[in-house]
């Protein structure tokens, strides 16, 4: 009894100059990196935790775009800064899909030289068309598909992204193929749609919503399950007979290997518990988001199961980088 009292007092003396220094943090401005353009999905997620956390710190939480790269160069960066803290990525799907696309030239390995935070929130893709897209709806634009093979252009945010494996997945589901145009992210690929550059593409929710209500941008069916509250009008695939359609965007916290287990847990505190918060839960759902808000371990193993499911999802339909 003795020997187990002093060995769990040795532990506690042991851990408390980490419990103390993460109380303290952070000590200086925090860098949260997007890996896509301004105005996606993943840039909207990034600014609303990063004011809830700079209110809550006393500390700036700067949010830094690196587009381009299906998100690659963004994610180097954070993979490579000083495991401290104060440089985070806010990622999507891509962060779980690349490993399959890109497998050994990935200048990073994701789950070695990557720590999660946590899972903010996720949200169901929308199908778009512009104002003047000759299809007005889905099972038009699946005919127009069929008719010219390779012809219909289709934006996207970057090969990997979420945005272009949902054109992949209404690929294989339709029976059909897509002329496939990359942007350096959603906001670029949704503008480019609106302006009927390229007619149709795939967006989360949160970073079409906008547009959508303001008519530069038809939407004509959503993933998931169940019609999202922000689009109520707006049928599921599921409705429209396409079952199969199911891929979201995970919007999450990550960090580079080596931060302290005391420093991811008070980062976890201040970025992504408050997405659980009534305030800020209100207006994530209203955008378009579903609330998650996880552990530190919740969103670790939910990126070991994504990388296997899109491992296998890319090998079988074929998925080839740029």
């Amino acid at each position: 009894m003795q020997r187990r009292q002093m060995l769990g007092t040795a532990v506690t003396l042991l851990a408390a100059p980490a419990i103390a220094r993460a109380q303290g943090f952070p000590s200086r401005t925090v860098r949260l990196i997007v890996p896509y353009a301004a105005g996606g999905g993943t840039d909207i997620t990034a600014r609303l935790v990063a004011q809830q956390a700079a209110a809550a710190s006393g500390q700036s939480f700067v949010v830094e775009n690196r587009g381009g790269g299906a998100s690659i160069p963004g994610t180097q960066a954070v993979a490579m800064a000083a495991p401290d803290g104060h440089t985070l990525g806010v990622v999507d799907l891509a962060l779980v899909t690349n490993p399959g696309l890109y497998g050994s030239r990935l200048p990073y390995d994701t789950e070695r030289d990557l720590v999660a935070v946590g899972a903010v929130a996720a949200s169901p893709h929308v199908l778009l068309a512009s104002p003047g897209a000759a299809a007005r709806d889905l099972a038009g634009l699946l005919a127009a598909a069929k008719a010219k093979p390779g012809e219909v252009p289709f934006a996207h945010a970057g090969n990997g992204t979420a945005n272009h494996l949902a054109s992949v997945q209404l690929q294989l589901a339709g029976g059909v193929e897509f002329s496939l145009v990359g942007y350096r992210g959603a906001a670029p690929a949704n503008a480019a749609v609106a302006a009927n550059e390229v007619p149709y593409g795939f967006s989360a929710i949160p970073s079409a919503k906008g547009q959508i209500e303001g008519g530069l941008l038809r939407a004509l069916a959503v993933t998931g399950e169940r019609r999202s509250p922000a689009l109520p009008e707006v049928p599921t695939f599921a409705e429209l007979g396409m079952p199969a359609m199911d891929t979201q965007s995970v919007f999450g916290v990550i960090a580079p290997a080596g931060v302290p287990a005391a420093i991811l847990a008070r980062l976890n505190a201040l970025l992504v518990r408050p997405a659980a918060e009534p305030e800020l839960a209100a207006r994530l759902t209203a955008m378009g988001y579903s609330i998650m808000a996880g552990s530190p371990a919740d969103y670790a193993a939910l990126i070991r199961r994504e990388i296997a499911k899109w491992r296998e999802v890319v090998a079988k339909a074929g998925v080839k980088p740029d």
